[in-house]
């Protein structure tokens, strides 16, 4: 049987697929960009994989007839200001399209939306289920509020506030409740309602057993890592100042700030526990979903995270529109350093940024990323995912990764910071020769400028990264 899978480069879509495939699924993979789709190389003779956008209905074409499930784990959330306009019509342009296939059954993971008044994100999210019930397919919904995972938006931010801030005067929305549930159970419930006659045409709240506070979630997590945390809610905070606050402290973008604030001064609370029952399934605890995350990020097993999703970045682009590099017009930084150890160079490249840092003047990075964060950019924050492994589509503190070949010994970056034009940075080794390029596409005068000023910085850090990464 075959599963069409929608968000498959997603935080959710990348867990489900592999579980997908070992229960004997055909698996169709809807990605917006197959140059950042790296599936393990056990599935890709098990997958096929098309590229499309729901928000262009022309763009739909290639998915098949012949399919018989379909999950919808897509969401625009911080991509632009318009986002919940961009999603319904995303919803109304895939029903469309699926009623002209075979499809038996549409999985639709929105969020809770108990609350009588709900924020534009959550509304967004019950918009699109209204629009996918109106299909001649069968719906099942199901709504979570925070799933908790390693890599996951709402653990990485927990942890950020948590690890960096041994005191916190916190707005008077961490007093909210919410109802957090693992990210093992919310695989558990989407593979147990496929083919589920029992579950068509019908939603469920899911969620763990507990239901907490955002304050008692941050004290529970400081108590599972050992250490002692003291918070203050303050009634005086605005919506304004409480983006800025996760903004600054957390690895999150403001876009996404801006959004997770709205949402979370609602109370996000299963009503019921009825698909559990149905699906004889007992959830884990939220210390033990955290244990859980810690376990998985000591052995550098993180299977997806939300920093390589879009809605972590500021930009939204194809890696095949930046992955030549442009010859013209363009200011370059080119150094080249004979290998002293060949395989110990290219290990050293694969680990670079993240935890391992740039090998030199690290605080100039940390500066230049404290003023990228000051002006509204991504920062450094967002680190990487694995410590040791980098491939197309994955993020790299305010990089992207748009080519990772191992074997040639190429890595090329493209810059998400804010600049007044386009950067990349390379690292491509030939005959025992280390060649680093820094190209850097200006736009506009204050872009000239821009490269005239940092110039002499990139003096310091390109002469002494190369010279680290090669020796």
């Amino acid at each position: 049987m075959k599963v069409l899978l929608t968000g498959a480069t997603g935080y959710i879509g990348k867990r489900l697929l592999p579980v997908l495939v070992e229960k004997g699924y055909k698996v169709i993979c809807c990605v917006r960009d197959a140059n950042k789709f790296n599936p393990a190389e056990s599935l890709r003779n098990k997958i096929e994989v098309i590229e499309n956008d729901l928000s262009r209905k022309e763009t739909l074409s290639n998915i098949p007839q012949d399919i018989d499930f379909a999950y919808y784990l897509v969401h625009s959330m911080s991509t632009t200001k318009n986002y919940d306009e961009l999603e319904k019509q995303s919803a109304i342009n895939f029903r469309e399209v699926l009623n002209e296939t075979n499809v038996k059954q549409v999985i639709y993971l929105s969020g809770i939306v108990n609350s009588q008044t709900l924020s534009k994100h959550l509304n967004s999210r019950k918009n699109v289920e209204l629009e996918l019930s109106l299909g001649k397919y069968s719906l099942t919904t199901v709504r979570a509020g925070i799933i908790i995972g390693s890599g996951s938006a709402s653990f990485e931010i927990i942890r950020d506030l948590v690890e960096k801030l041994p005191v916190m005067i916190t707005p008077k929305w961490l007093k909210t409740k919410c109802q957090p549930i693992g990210i093992s159970d919310v695989i558990k419930i989407l593979t147990g309602i496929l083919n589920n006659d029992n579950t068509f045409n019908k939603s469920y709240d899911i969620a763990g057993d507990e239901i907490l506070t955002y304050k008692e979630m941050l004290l529970e997590f400081a108590s599972v890592r050992g250490l002692r945390r003291y918070i203050w809610t303050v009634p005086v905070m605005t919506p304004k100042l409480s983006s800025y606050w996760l903004y600054f402290v957390t690895s999150t973008s403001y876009k996404l700030a801006v959004s997770l604030v709205d949402s979370m001064k609602i109370e996000v609370v299963a009503k019921d526990n009825k698909i559990k029952e149905l699906l004889g399934l007992k959830t884990i605890s939220y210390k033990d979903s955290i244990a859980r995350a810690f376990e998985k990020i000591e052995q550098n097993e993180i299977v997806s995270s939300w920093k390589d999703s879009t809605i972590s970045g500021i930009l939204d682009y194809k890696i095949s529109e930046y992955l030549q590099v442009p010859k013209f017009g363009c200011f370059k930084d080119i150094r080249k350093r004979k290998i002293t150890n060949y395989n110990e160079c290219i290990n050293k490249i694969w680990s670079i940024g993240g935890e391992t840092g740039w090998y030199y003047a690290n605080w100039l990075w940390k500066f230049r990323g404290f003023l990228d964060k000051f002006i509204g950019g991504v920062g450094l924050r967002r680190g990487r995912t694995n410590i040791s492994n980098i491939e197309a589509g994955d993020t790299l503190d305010f990089w992207s990764v748009l080519y990772a070949n191992k074997d040639e010994g190429r890595l090329l970056l493209f810059a998400e910071m804010k600049l007044p034009g386009e950067a990349w940075l390379e690292f491509q080794t030939k005959d025992n020769v280390l060649t680093q390029t820094a190209t850097f596409r200006p736009k506009g005068l204050m872009g000239r400028l821009y490269w005239a000023l940092v110039f002499p910085f990139h003096g310091i850090i390109f002469k002494g990264m190369i010279r680290r990464l090669a020796s």
